[in-house]
Parts: C-alpha cells; sequence; structure tokens
C-alpha cells in the first residue's frame, strides 16, 4: 500500500482546493467525536469528508463502516444507539435526499442522531446536477423535524459540534450539521 492514510488524507485536502484556512476543521470534528464519545462512523465516501474518514479509519477505537447508500447509515445509527453507542454518520447533500424515507425511523422512534453533511451545490459549484439537491437538502431535514446547524466558520467547527451533541445526546433529537461548500471549497477542473 503507497503512502499512509495520512498522507492520503492531505492529498485529498489539497485536491479540493480547500482553503488554507479552513483546513483544520476535519481534526476539529474528529476531536469533537473523541470528546463526546462517538464509537461508529459510517460514511459514503466523500472527497468533502476525506481526511475526516481517514481520521476516523485510523482510530481503531472506532468503528468505521463504509455505506453502499447513504440510508444504510440510518441503520447503523439507530443499532448503534440500541446497543448503548453514539455514532456519527458523514455524507454529501446529494445524499439526503435518499435518507428522508428512513429519517422517519429517526423521528418516529426518538433516536438521537448527528448528520454530518458536506454541502454541494452552493459556492461555486460547476456541476449542475449537484445544484438541485444542494438547495432542497435544509428542506429534507426540516420535513422531518430535524434542528439544523449550519457550518460556514471553520474556526468554529469543534464548538458547533459540540451544539449538534449537546442537541442530539443531551435534547434526544436527530440533528443535520450542514457544512458549507464555501468551507470544503469548490472542486474546479484545469487543462
Amino acid at each position: 500500500m503507497e503512502g499512509s492514510v495520512k498522507d492520503k488524507a492531505q492529498d485529498a485536502v489539497r485536491d479540493l482546493g480547500m482553503p488554507d484556512e479552513t483546513k483544520t476543521w476535519p481534526d476539529d470534528i474528529y476531536r469533537s467525536f473523541k470528546k463526546n464519545n462517538v464509537r461508529q462512523v459510517c460514511y459514503v465516501p466523500d472527497g468533502g469528508h476525506a481526511r475526516l474518514i481517514s481520521q476516523c479509519i485510523a482510530d481503531h477505537e472506532l468503528i468505521t463502516t463504509s455505506l453502499t447508500t447513504e440510508e444504510e447509515g440510518i441503520g447503523v445509527i439507530a443499532g448503534a444507539w440500541l446497543g448503548g453507542q453514539r455514532s456519527a454518520l458523514l455524507m454529501q447533500s446529494s445524499g439526503v435526499g435518499n435518507c428522508v424515507n428512513l429519517f422517519s425511523l429517526l423521528a418516529a422512534c426518538t433516536f438521537p442522531a448527528v448528520i454530518v453533511v458536506t454541502m454541494r451545490g452552493q459556492w461555486g459549484e460547476y456541476v449542475p446536477w449537484q445544484i438541485p439537491m444542494g438547495q432542497a437538502t435544509r428542506g429534507c431535514f426540516e420535513l422531518m423535524g430535524f434542528p439544523i446547524i449550519e457550518m460556514d466558520d471553520a474556526k468554529a467547527a469543534e464548538e458547533t459540534m459540540q451544539a449538534a451533541f449537546q442537541m442530539a445526546y443531551g435534547g434526544g433529537k436527530s440533528v443535520g450539521v450542514l457544512i458549507s461548500q464555501r468551507m470544503i471549497g469548490a472542486k474546479t477542473f484545469s487543462k
């Protein structure tokens, strides 16, 4: 295997064109997972979450599950909670629409959940099919009664996540954390 997990994460961050001042937010989110006793992290592979996913995989105290589709993560969240563990689900905004039906499970059973979403279809988006779901993501969460916390300041990432965990595990809510595309950087292609 060429390169370490850390090297691959750094390459992923570099490839995204993420502004230098925002490169620490994945580290801050990872620290918040540890601080809030998250034991399971599930994810659909995503460039915006690449660094955070790599950190979670490298941590042998965390159970990480790579999903084939986002709605599988709702089952992981429910199972983790029923098994006495805290979890987090990582996905891109394009996957939120896949989960609306299963969000009803979280709402009806009042399972606490923290769902961290990297946004597309916002800041400088060049892929036209990312825009509709990027614009509808907030509405999908609101439709199911989720509180939404927007993360648009990299310096406030750990504080933002702490608020989400407090609402979820203190207040018994499922919470959507939306990470602005401005923070992750817009993908570009050059000739």
